[in-house]
């Protein structure tokens, strides 16, 4: 899709633009429709003296809905008024207008009737309705191949979408909005939980036919002998024990890849075809990992790269707490190393009554460095303003300030616009990518199936294939691929991680015209890998890159058929491709990689330390170091960037930093966050 669609607005390079001035969006939730509508002024005042400069709003259709077709609009539910308050105050604002919005809502979002509607529930592998868990009832998860369900989504989207189209930019101050949200087959993540409804089956059938071409290719691909496309059928359960069984369980993977793609395209053409055109289009995956850390599953079913030829940008949500660092700089190393602009749609402040570790407020400070220094440009707080099921957020919601709250959410904010956060980039010469094939097997491997629920469970397992629950079945292999990618992008990741060179996470999805950015690309190649794919390592090395890969050479390509385009490079001695046999050699081989491509050093002291540098788009000299003691223990740092310093201050604090010249020296506190503005003499 265009960047710009001929708009004043442009999303790209890590920038939102607004008739080509940055515009940086930090800003948090406000629930209109469950605040007093006398209270509005105040809470928005209480919001602006923060230092936010963005609003976001959920527009829920289950509270706009009267009875089919008919929407109430008046009182606290009017959002026309609340978006001239909102514009009356200098707030930009990214509207959430659904379908679906969550938000703690009963219903998600809809209105009854729609989850009553048989005909647009999802269905699971043995036809069942597929059901998500959350508090405080279940509710069924839709269908959204259904063209039924876009027709009552249309209903709604013709009443709110007059009104916001009147408050759209360059009319008002609405720059963006959200397409749906979450769609992540409601939590339902488990490869045969959703969506195996006749419409989707439909919609698997065609996506076949248009990968393939004929009946007779997809037969061939699969191993299957169906006569017509109606007998072609999605896997219920994963049976494969051989090599040449694994392109039918990955097509179904990648088909649930394009379900969410598919219908958040068909939502934002709905969107724009009633006055949304002239802004920008987002959506928000949840994010990836439950709670969890640096594992390589976090790409399918969610696919930020081939969304964002749809929309104009997606994020991924965040909610965490200081020990889960390794969770954040996932997420939002991954986010700021795929998207053309790296926004946390919901980012945590406050937490829902029912959540098992909410963590405190510093945790929230914590949290919030982290992300930043992972090169986080714009983001909105989840919630802004306390209401019914949601605790601790800085404002109550009869107006009054947390002033503990007021003061950190302040200071990030002033922080962010003072240090001129929106002209960094991360200096990052490494690019590590997970391997989405590798990633779908793992999904459709999965043996056990636990109900979608979106909140940590007491058990442990989550919704999310991994180790625990998936086959170990080596399908032909020497060893089980399923389970051997993991285990070799954490080496990968350790060995990068505890290194000296900063680096990104993005996956195989990512167009590798993006990989001319970074001068190593580090990656798990194991016995068989797309063909393109292995042809672009190959014209990245010869175009100057390094690859490093490994344990194998690929023999086969997705299809199963010999494929040995990279093992022909290694052994035709091909510069600039480096294969490592051992996850022992892996720290060694990636060192040495970045030595030999010239990738700047950044030495700390102790290897537990994350060291952060982002560059100045305006300003050579300049450089902003986040250093990170992300251990319960005290660490006496030290950090060398390899360059004399003529001043360091540390930003936070306000305070100038400990440094002979070139070595920048701190005592950090357990679980703390220093950073320092440098710079070069």
């Amino acid at each position: 899709m265009s960047k710009t669609h001929g708009r004043d607005i442009t999303v790209d390079g890590g920038r939102f633009l607004i008739n080509g001035e940055q515009r940086n969006l930090y800003g948090g939730a406000v629930h209109y429709w469950r605040l007093d509508r006398n209270k509005w002024d105040s809470i928005l005042e209480s919001v602006k003296s923060m230092g936010f400069n963005m609003i976001s709003i959920y527009i829920p259709w289950e509270i706009h809905e009267v009875s089919k077709g008919e929407f109430d609009f008046s009182g606290n539910k009017d959002i026309d008024a609340f978006l001239t308050l909102c514009e009356s105050k200098g707030f930009a604002i990214v509207v959430r207008p659904g379908p679906q919005i969550n938000s703690e809502l009963t219903w998600f979002g809809y209105p009854k009737r729609i989850l009553e509607n048989e005909r647009l529930q999802a269905r699971n592998a043995k036809g069942a309705r597929t059901v998500l868990t959350q508090v405080p009832k279940p509710i069924p998860a839709l269908n959204y191949a259904e063209d039924e369900f876009f027709d009552e989504t249309a209903l709604w989207y013709d009443a709110i979408c007059e009104i916001l189209a009147r408050h759209a930019h360059p009319k008002g101050g609405i720059v963006a909005a959200q397409v749906d949200n979450e769609m992540a087959y409601f939590f339902c993540i488990n490869a045969y939980a959703a969506d195996f409804s006749d419409a989707s089956l439909r919609n698997y059938r065609a996506f076949l036919s248009s990968k393939y071409g004929s009946l007779e290719t997809i037969n061939e691909a699969h191993g299957t002998t169906a006569a017509t496309m109606a007998e072609v059928d999605a896997p219920r359960r994963f049976e494969a024990t051989k090599a040449s069984e694994i392109p039918r369980y990955a097509d179904w993977i990648e088909y649930r890849e394009n379900y969410l793609i598919d219908s958040m395209a068909r939502l934002a053409d709905m969107m724009r075809e009633r006055g949304l055109d002239t802004i920008a289009l987002f959506h928000n995956y949840p994010h990836p990992l439950g709670p969890g850390g640096a594992a390589s599953g976090f790409t399918t079913p969610f696919n930020i790269a081939k969304l964002e030829e749809k929309l104009d940008f997606v994020g991924f949500d965040i909610y965490s707490r200081k020990e889960l660092y390794s969770h954040v700089k996932t997420v939002g190393s991954y986010v700021v190393g795929t998207s053309r602009y790296p926004y946390i749609p919901e980012f945590i402040a406050g937490v829902w009554p029912w959540y098992l570790h909410p963590g405190n407020l510093y945790d929230e400070e914590f949290v919030t460095k982290a992300a930043l220094a992972q090169g986080i440009k714009g983001f909105s707080r989840y919630m802004l303003v306390e209401r019914d099921r949601w605790l601790d957020s800085p404002i109550r919601r009869d107006g009054r300030v947390r002033e503990d709250h007021a003061e950190m959410f302040g200071a990030a904010n002033r922080m962010q616009l003072d240090g001129r956060f929106g002209d960094l980039r991360r200096d990052a010469s490494v690019l590590l990518l997970a391997n989405r094939e590798y990633d779908r097997l793992e999904a459709a491997s999965v043996l056990v199936s636990f109900p979608g629920d979106f909140l940590e469970t007491p058990s442990g397992f989550s919704e999310y294939a991994g180790p625990l629950t998936i086959s170990e079945h080596t399908l032909g292999f020497d060893k089980a691929p399923q389970l051997e990618k993991s285990e070799w992008f954490g080496a990968f990741y350790t060995a990068l991680n505890s290194g000296d060179h900063d680096f990104l996470l993005s996956d195989t999805s990512l167009d590798p015209k993006r990989w001319g950015a970074h001068k190593v690309v580090v990656l798990t190649t194991l016995d068989y890998l797309d063909a393109t794919l292995q042809q672009s390592l190959v014209d990245y090395a010869a175009a100057g890159g390094v690859v490093v890969m490994g344990p194998r050479a690929p023999r086969f390509d997705s299809l199963m058929r010999p494929c040995t385009i990279l093992a022909d490079a290694i052994a035709a001695g091909a510069s600039g491709i480096v294969l490592v046999a051992t996850k022992d050699e892996a720290a060694q081989a990636v060192h040495r990689a970045c030595v030999d491509a010239a990738v700047p050093a950044v030495l700390k002291n102790d290897p537990d330390l994350d060291v952060i540098v982002h560059a100045d788009n305006t300003d050579p000299a300049r450089r902003v170091v986040f250093v990170v003691n992300p251990t319960s223990r005290t660490v006496d740092a030290s950090v060398s960037l390899g360059h004399s310093l003529s001043s360091v201050q540390e930003l936070w604090a306000g305070t100038e930093g400990h440094t002979d010249n070139e070595t920048i020296r701190a005592s950090l506190a357990p679980y703390s966050i220093h950073i320092y503005d440098c710079r070069l003499s």
